[in-house]
C-alpha cells in the first residue's frame, strides 16, 4: 500500500505556553493530517530533553517530556487554574521555543498541579506506577537526586549514590519521597494525555511514527541504573564515546559524547535492555524509527576526552544476533531503519536480513557526477522517502545554499523552469517514487526557508526551536496536499494492523 505522512515535532505545534503540547493543537494537527489524506504523523523523540535541549540526549529512554503536558487540560481536571498559568512568562516569540524560560517556569506550575494531585490521587495512578516500575522507579529517583544536587551530573555525586550503594539509595528514597512522587506524577500525566491523543489519531486513520535514539545520554537514569550495559571504567567514566566520522555535515565529524554499549555483556544477558526498550516503543507508537541503524552493524568509537571525532574508529556491532533476539521475543515489529551516513556492505546485508525499510533523502540525491541511490528512479519499494529529515535544511533553505552544480542538475531532473515551485517539485518527485512511504517536513509544504530548520548537526545552539503559526494548519492547505496525495495514489486505503 502506498502511503505518505508529515514530519512534525510535537514541540513545533502552536500553543500559548511556549512549546507545542499534547493538547488542542495536537488534535487539530491530527484533523489536518486526515483532511490532507495522510496516513502518518512522524515525530521526533518525545522524551525528556537534556544537554542542548536535544530530544536525542534524554534523561531517560522511557520518560515522556513534561514540557508536552498540556496545561489547559490540567485546568479542565481542576489541577490548575487559568490565571495561575497566565501569571508566568512562557517566552516572547511564538515562532521559537525558549527552553531556558520553560525550564525556569514549567516545573513551578507543575508543582502547583502536584499539590492538588496528591490530595486526590486518581484510581489508576497506582496501576500506572506498578506497570512501569521497571523504569519509572529509577527515573524518578534519579531526577529527585539530581534536583537535590542542583542538577549535577550523576558522575560527580557522592560515591554512595553514584555507585548505588543500597543503604544510600534507600536513604535517598526516604528523604526525597515527595520529589520522587512529583516526577512520577509528571509521567502519569504525560502518558495519560499521550494515550488519549494516540487513540484519537488511530481512530481517524492516522498512525504515529515514533523515534528511538540509538544511544542513551551519559547523564541519564539508564546509564546510572544499568552501568554494566555500557562501556564504562571502574569509576563509571566512558571508555569511549559515540559519534560519526567527518562527512558532508562536518570536517571534524560529529562528537555526540554518548557512552557506547557493552555488546558482549548485552549478548550474555540476552539483550534484555534492548528488548525492553523496543517492546516499550512498539506499544507507545505504531511504527518505530530507529535512529542511526548502521550502529548495529558497526559503530564509530571515539577516544573519551577527544575534542573532535577525527580519531575515531569503526568497531563491529551485534548485527544479526540482536535482531534474532528481537524477532524471537517480539515478533516482527514495524520498524524503519535510519540507514543514512557512512554505509558499507555489512549495513546493506543487515538491512536485507531484517527486512526493515531504509530511508532515502532527496536532498542527498543530486550529485551531477554520480548515479545516486537517492535519485527518485533508483529508490526501491521497501523504503521511506523524504524530501529532507529533521537534520536537513528545508527544501527552500536547500535551494538557497546548495552548490550551483547540484541545483543545475536538479532543475533538469525535476524539470523546473521556475525556482518558486522548487519545494513542490521536490515533494511531487518523492510522491512519484516507488517507495512504499513518503514523508515530508511540514515546512516544505509551507515553502519556508532555513529559519524554519529543526536541527543543524554539529552546531550546538539554535536547534529544536522552530514553531509553526497555527494559522498555517488550515483546510486550504489540507486540500492541496490531499489532491497531490491522491494524484500519486498515496491516499490511505485500509487501516494499519
Amino acid at each position: 500500500m502506498r502511503t505518505s505522512g508529515i514530519l512534525m515535532p510535537v514541540f513545533s505545534l502552536g500553543s500559548k505556553y511556549g512549546i507545542g503540547t499534547l493538547g488542542r493543537e495536537a488534535y487539530r494537527f491530527v484533523d489536518f493530517l486526515k483532511k490532507s489524506g495522510q496516513t502518518y504523523w512522524q515525530m521526533l523523540p518525545v522524551g525528556t530533553t537534556g544537554f542542548g535541549d536535544s530530544p536525542y540526549q534524554s534523561f531517560s529512554a522511557y520518560a515522556g517530556n513534561p514540557y508536552f503536558i498540556d496545561l489547559d487540560m490540567l485546568v479542565e481536571e481542576n489541577l490548575l487554574e487559568t490565571q495561575e498559568i497566565e501569571a508566568f512568562d512562557w517566552g516572547k516569540s511564538p515562532s521559537a521555543v525558549d527552553y531556558e524560560t520553560l525550564y525556569n517556569n514549567r516545573f513551578t506550575i507543575l508543582r502547583k498541579a502536584y499539590g492538588r494531585f496528591k490530595k486526590s490521587v486518581p484510581q489508576d495512578y497506582g496501576i500506572f506506577c506498578k506497570f512501569n516500575a521497571y523504569w519509572l522507579d529509577d527515573y524518578a529517583l534519579f531526577m529527585a537526586i539530581k534536583d537535590s544536587l542542583n542538577g549535577a551530573s550523576f558522575d560527580v555525586w557522592r560515591d554512595g549514590l553514584k555507585f548505588r550503594v543500597p543503604e544510600y539509595i534507600e536513604q535517598a528514597r526516604a528523604e526525597l519521597c515527595d520529589e520522587i512522587d512529583f516526577y512520577k506524577m509528571q509521567q502519569y500525566l504525560f502518558y495519560r494525555q499521550w494515550t488519549m491523543l494516540k487513540k484519537y489519531a488511530n481512530k481517524n486513520g492516522v498512525y504515529i511514527i515514533g523515534d528511538i535514539p540509538i544511544y542513551a545520554a551519559y547523564d541519564s537514569a539508564d546509564v546510572w541504573a544499568s552501568p554494566k550495559q555500557f562501556l564504562l571504567d571502574e569509576n563509571l567514566c566512558p571508555r569511549a564515546v559515540a559519534g560519526c566520522p567527518p562527512d558532508a555535515f562536518s570536517d571534524d565529524g560529529q562528537l555526540w559524547g554518548n557512552p557506547l554499549y557493552d555488546w558482549d555483556y548485552m549478548e550474555k544477558d540476552g539483550y534484555k535492555w534492548w528488548l525492553n526498550r523496543i517492546r516499550y516503543s512498539v506499544k507507545l507508537y505504531d511504527v518505530v524509527r530507529i535512529d542511526h541503524f548502521r550502529g548495529f552493524s558497526a559503530f564509530y568509537s571515539i577516544p573519551y576526552g577527544d575534542k573532535t571525532a577525527v580519531n575515531g574508529k569503526w568497531v563491529k556491532g551485534p548485527g544479526e544476533k540482536l535482531f534474532d533476539a528481537v524477532f524471537s521475543k517480539l515478533g516482527r515489529p514495524n520498524i524503519i531503519a535510519e540507514d543514512l551516513g557512512t554505509l558499507d556492505d555489512d549495513v546493506y546485508k543487515l538491512l536485507e536480513y531484517t527486512g526493515f525499510p531504509g530511508m532515502k533523502v532527496l536532498q542527498f540525491a543530486f550529485d551531477p557526477e554520480a548515479d545516486s541511490a537517492y535519485l527518485p528512479h533508483n529508490i526501491a519499494k521497501n523504503s521511506v522517502v523524504y524530501t529532507g529529515t529533521h537534520d536537513n535544511d528545508t527544501a527552500i533553505g536547500f535551494l538557497n545554499s546548495a552548490p550551483e552544480s547540484e541545483l543545475e542538475f536538479m532543475r533538469k531532473y525535476l524539470r523546473i523552469s521556475n525556482d518558486e515551485s522548487f519545494n513542490w517539485a521536490l515533494i511531487k518527485s518523492a510522491m512519484a517514487t516507488a517507495s512504499d512511504t513518503a514523508i515530508f517536513q511540514m515546512q516544505d509544504f509551507l515553502g519556508l526557508d532555513n529559519s524554519a530548520r529543526i536541527n543543524t548537526p554539529s552546531v550546538p545552539e539554535g536547534n529544536w526551536q522552530w514553531r509553526i503559526d497555527s494559522g498555517c494548519i488550515n483546510d486550504w492547505l489540507a486540500g492541496i496536499i490531499f489532491e497531490t496525495t491522491k494524484l500519486y495514489r498515496r491516499l490511505p486505503q485500509e487501516k494499519i494492523e
